[in-house]
């Protein structure tokens, strides 16, 4: 063997080395899609497939007729930004953890409920809308059925086709969508939006928890979803009063989106103190407000026809009336009358029901979100396995 040669060989071995060292291990395969065997969600209203309607009576008509042609536990039209998640993956429907009757577990459980918020509320639902199912009480819903799963699964027969693997819970992709309800519990409350201001950091330690929580169980992907423009939900701009000077061009309540924006931005900073304490795990922080306000904002330009108002209700300025909403009925000499009637198309409306969105506008966010272009850092659902940050 020549110099020429030898030399050569040194080179590429001190090359090979320099990359196995210096090259982050996840760019070795950034060219792998993830495979994602199971979804577990944990949230509100906004991802619920199930779990309210399982525990305090289900959503009924008129919701669920676009897709499902009758109620399917969801607060909407259709389907939700995390059915078309999990279609995406190529995993069915999340069925709701609360939901005992037909459900299928394999791969994964959707421990959201509508209402949800996440720090514990002081009052009944009765009292206030919100659920008692708040983000501890979802986690703790998980821990028990990752726990009794795996006992029952070891059992075979049907068990193991509906209960999901053990090694799932460790590949799975752990979704959430919350924090709505904690800022509106405020507000509802006649509290400042300053006053709520200094609650969140409360708030975000709580969510902290859950994720630390999750993690020591072995999940270790993470999609985490920031809180939209409540300012521009008919529920909140009805019952909430505002100056005309602190409407913005859309129509939307300022003062209650600033602090949605500041929510957010508190929950990025509590996202990136996740990434320095939990090296292994991977953090998708999604930027769902931006999207969700770009649609309300150029609703005509994106083929939408209605923008602040809802399609299903009944009477008001935003179509939306507290005391008579979407599916709400009447008696009219001895008989009951639907009122909160669906509008006609609601394939070009954008809110369904005063507080939450229809199909068509959630497949719309869905399809802006999937390929990272809001998302930090910006990778797509399907690389969401990967850790970018370096």
């Amino acid at each position: 063997m020549n110099n020429n040669t030898f030399d050569k060989i040194i080179l590429l071995i001190l090359l090979i080395t320099f990359a196995i060292h210096h090259v982050p291990s996840n760019a070795i395969l950034a060219n792998d899609e993830c495979k994602f065997p199971a979804i577990f969600n944990f949230g509100d209203s906004n991802s619920d497939t199930g779990g309210l309607s399982a525990a305090f009576g289900q959503a009924g008509f008129p919701a669920g007729e676009t897709f499902f042609h009758s109620p399917a536990g969801r607060y909407c039209d259709g389907r939700l930004v995390i059915d078309f998640i999990a279609q995406s993956l190529g995993l069915p429907y999340l069925n709701a953890f609360l939901d005992a009757v037909g459900s299928n577990f394999s791969h994964g459980a959707n421990f959201a409920t509508a209402g949800s918020t996440i720090r514990p509320q002081n009052t009944t639902r009765q009292q206030s809308g919100f659920s008692p199912i708040s983000l501890n009480v979802q986690f703790h819903e998980f821990n028990d059925f990752h726990r009794r799963s795996q006992i029952f699964r070891q059992q075979g027969q049907v068990f193991k086709e509906l209960l999901p693997k053990g090694e799932y819970f460790s590949k799975a992709l752990y979704t959430f969508d919350i924090g709505q309800n904690d800022l509106t519990a405020g507000l509802f409350l006649n509290m400042s939006t300053d006053q709520v201001k200094d609650n969140i950091p409360d708030v975000l330690n709580q969510l902290s928890t859950v994720i630390k929580n999750i993690y020591d169980q072995g999940g270790k992907y993470f999609w985490i979803h920031n809180t939209g423009p409540i300012g521009c939900l008919p529920y909140v701009m009805e019952r909430l009063p505002i100056k005309t000077s602190q409407v913005d061009k859309v129509g939307c309540a300022s003062p209650f989106n600033e602090l949605a924006q500041y929510f957010n931005k508190k929950l990025k900073e509590i996202v990136v103190l996740l990434r320095k304490e939990l090296p292994h795990a991977t953090f998708t922080y999604v930027d769902v407000y931006s999207v969700k306000y770009d649609l309300l904002s150029h609703a005509t330009k994106y083929g939408f026809g209605y923008s602040l108002r809802a399609c299903c209700g009944h009477g008001g300025k935003y179509n939306y009336n507290r005391n008579i909403g979407c599916g709400g009925k009447i008696t009219v000499k001895g008989k009951q009358v639907l009122i909160g009637k669906s509008c006609k198309d609601p394939s070009i409306a954008i809110n369904w029901d005063g507080v939450h969105y229809t199909e068509a506008a959630n497949k719309w966010i869905f399809d802006r979100i999937v390929n990272g272009s809001y998302s930090d850092p910006p990778l797509s659902l399907k690389m969401a396995c990967y850790n970018n940050i370096d």
